[in-house]
């Protein structure tokens, strides 16, 4: 079955980053992993060591993992649920954000040599 991972940068509104952190990773991940075909979920904080100074538009990453022949299903399901009782949206995330599908176009590659 294809791979297809669901990239979402956010960010929380000013000052509420504890009750966003919060809902996002015990709330928002649940919900949208009930969605068939989304498998697993992760999610980043931007780190302090960037290679350039910036400066960032995003604080938040979260990976959505899908195995799913038709990805086109997820997005939809997706659309259908924000913001009802199935994916309630906080009101402490920024109202910009950015999604992106990006499917895989090689195996993962691991160091042939260290040495």
């Amino acid at each position: 079955m294809p791979r297809f991972d669901f990239i979402v940068f956010t960010n929380c509104k000013e000052g509420t980053d504890d009750v966003f952190n919060e809902w996002y990773t015990n709330q928002h991940l649940q919900d949208v992993m009930r969605i068939p075909g989304v498998v697993s979920s992760q999610r980043f904080v931007r780190s302090e060591h960037q290679r350039d100074p910036g400066p960032f538009e995003w604080k938040y990453l979260a990976v959505y993992n899908c195995d799913t022949d038709d990805v086109d299903s997820i997005i939809d399901q997706i659309r259908k649920r924000v913001n009802t009782d199935a994916m309630p949206i906080s009101d402490t995330l920024a109202e910009k954000r950015f999604f992106c599908v990006f499917e895989p176009i090689t195996e993962m590659q691991y160091p042939k040599d260290k040495g």
